[in-house]
């Protein structure tokens, strides 16, 4: 049950970051309020990241960072 649980809340992170990530080459999905809810949501997860590892050439990797970091969490607890 909890391993389900765990399981959903990943994916459903995975699928945020995705969204989040072509949301923001879009400039009139960017501006809307539900993207800058979801910007909020995962701000505290990928500015670390972006402190690590700044965009480089206008290009943010940190969307595919934390995605990688989320499938290696999936991976090591094996769901």
């Amino acid at each position: 049950m909890i391993k389900g649980l765990i399981s959903f809340l990943l994916n459903l992170l995975i699928v945020l970051v995705v969204v989040h990530a072509i949301g923001s080459w879009i400039p009139k999905i960017r501006e809307s309020k539900a993207y800058q809810s979801l910007d909020s949501l995962l701000s505290p997860l990928l500015n670390p990241l972006r402190r690590i590892l700044p965009p480089t050439g206008g290009l943010d990797l940190s969307p595919l960072v934390l995605l990688f970091i989320l499938y290696l969490i999936k991976s090591l607890l094996r769901l």
